[in-house]
C-alpha cells in the first residue's frame, strides 16, 4: 500500500540522512519524492476530528466519497483525519483523542471502507509536518495574510497562534505529499487550494517537476447548499450555537423528528421549490430529494399531486432521514465499541 511504501521510504531516509550529500532539506525531499509517477487521478481529502459529521457534510461530500471507492483503485483514494489541523486552535487532549476515534468510525460507517481506500490519522505520518516546513520556505507572509478564512478566524482572537496562520501551508503539504490531483473541498476552502497550486508551481519551478498540480473538486451544487434548519439564510454548520439548526448523522429518530418539526419555513400554504424567495421550504425539499436520489422538482411535483401540507411534508422528510441515517448510526455505535479495530485502521 501507499502507506507501507512511505514507511519503507522513511527507513531508507534514516540511512540517507547520515550521508553528507543529503544534508540539506531540499536534497532530502528530492530523494523522498523521486518515486515513480502516479497512475491516474489521485484523490486526497482531510476532515478534522472535531464535532460530528452533519447532514450537509454527508450529502455534499462524504456519501460521494464512499460511492466512488473500489478495491482496484484503493491507493488513489486517500482520506485523512487531520488532527494536526485541529490543534491550530486550543483542544482538550482527551476530547481530541475521542474525536479522532469518533470521526474514524463516522467515515467508515458512511461508506469509506478501509479495504477500498487509504484512511489514516494525519499525525502518524511525520512527513506532513516535514513537508509543511519545507513549503514554508517558499511561501511568503503576504500571501497567507490575505486569505479570507484567516482574517475571519483571527478577528475573533486576542492573540493569533502561528499554527492558524500556517494552516494553508500544512494543508498544501497534505495534498502534495501524496501527489494528489483531485481535492474535494467546499467553496469556502477554494483559497487554500489556490495556495497549494501556488506552492506546487513555485516548488516545481525552483527545484524540479515533483508535484502534479492539484485541482479543487467541488461538491454537487444542490447538496452543497444544505441550509441551517433554524436560519436558512446560513449554511448548515456544526459550530452553530443553536443545536436544532443542524442534523448530525448520529442523531436518534426522536432528535431528528424534533429538529425537523421545529425547522423554519414560512407562512405560505403551498409548498414550492424556490431557494431564493422561500429558503426554508426549499431546504427541506432539497434534503428530501437528496436522500431519495431525486431532483427538487420531482419532490415538488409529488407534493402537488398528493396535496401534501407542511405538517405531512415535515413528517415525510423525518421518515426519510431516519430511514437513511439509522443504519449509519448503528454502525457507528458498533465501531466505537471496538476501539482496537479503529486503532488498527
Amino acid at each position: 500500500s501507499l502507506l507501507q511504501e512511505m514507511i519503507l521510504t522513511r527507513m531508507r531516509l534514516q540511512n540517507v540522512f547520515r550521508h553528507p550529500q543529503y544534508t540539506s532539506s531540499v536534497k532530502l525531499m528530492k530523494r523522498f519524492l523521486s518515486a515513480k509517477a502516479i497512475e491516474g487521478p489521485r484523490t486526497f481529502s482531510g476532515i478534522q476530528p472535531t464535532g460530528t459529521i452533519h447532514l450537509g457534510n454527508y450529502l455534499g461530500a462524504v456519501r460521494r466519497w464512499g460511492e466512488e471507492l473500489s478495491v482496484e483503485n484503493r491507493k488513489n483514494k486517500i482520506y485523512c483525519v487531520v488532527d494536526l489541523h485541529a490543534i491550530t486552535l486550543p483542544q482538550e487532549p482527551s476530547k481530541l483523542r475521542s474525536g479522532i476515534k469518533k470521526m474514524t468510525a463516522s467515515l467508515v460507517a458512511c461508506g469509506l471502507d478501509p479495504t477500498k481506500c487509504i484512511l489514516f490519522q494525519q499525525s502518524t505520518v511525520k512527513e506532513h509536518a516535514e513537508l509543511c516546513w519545507i513549503l514554508g520556505t517558499v511561501c511568503t507572509v503576504p500571501r497567507l495574510g490575505q486569505l479570507t478564512q484567516y482574517k475571519e478566524k483571527s478577528e475573533r482572537l486576542s492573540e493569533v497562534l502561528l499554527g492558524l496562520y500556517l494552516y494553508p501551508v500544512l494543508q498544501s503539504a497534505d495534498i502534495l505529499l501524496y501527489k494528489a490531483t483531485d481535492v474535494p473541498v467546499g467553496e469556502d476552502n477554494l483559497q487554500n487550494i489556490q495556495i497549494a497550486q501556488h506552492l506546487c508551481q513555485k516548488f516545481n519551478t525552483t527545484y524540479g517537476n515533483y508535484f502534479p498540480r492539484p485541482k479543487a473538486i467541488l461538491p454537487d451544487n444542490n447538496n452543497a447548499r444544505v441550509r441551517s434548519l433554524r436560519n436558512p439564510d446560513k449554511k448548515m454548520s456544526k459550530s452553530d450555537p443553536d443545536m436544532k439548526s443542524c442534523i448530525f448523522i448520529d442523531d436518534t429518530p426522536d432528535v431528528i423528528r424534533s429538529k425537523i418539526k421545529k425547522s423554519v419555513t414560512d407562512t405560505i400554504k403551498e409548498i414550492r421549490y424556490d431557494p431564493e424567495n422561500r429558503p426554508g421550504v426549499a431546504n427541506l425539499i432539497l434534503i428530501q430529494a437528496s436522500l431519495n436520489n431525486q431532483s427538487p422538482e420531482e419532490v415538488e411535483q409529488h407534493i402537488i399531486q398528493n396535496n401534501i401540507n407542511k405538517v405531512q411534508f415535515k413528517e415525510m422528510v423525518t421518515e426519510s432521514l431516519v430511514e437513511h441515517l439509522n443504519p449509519i448510526r448503528s454502525e457507528m455505535q458498533r465501531l466505537l465499541s471496538e476501539p482496537a479495530y479503529l486503532d488498527s485502521i
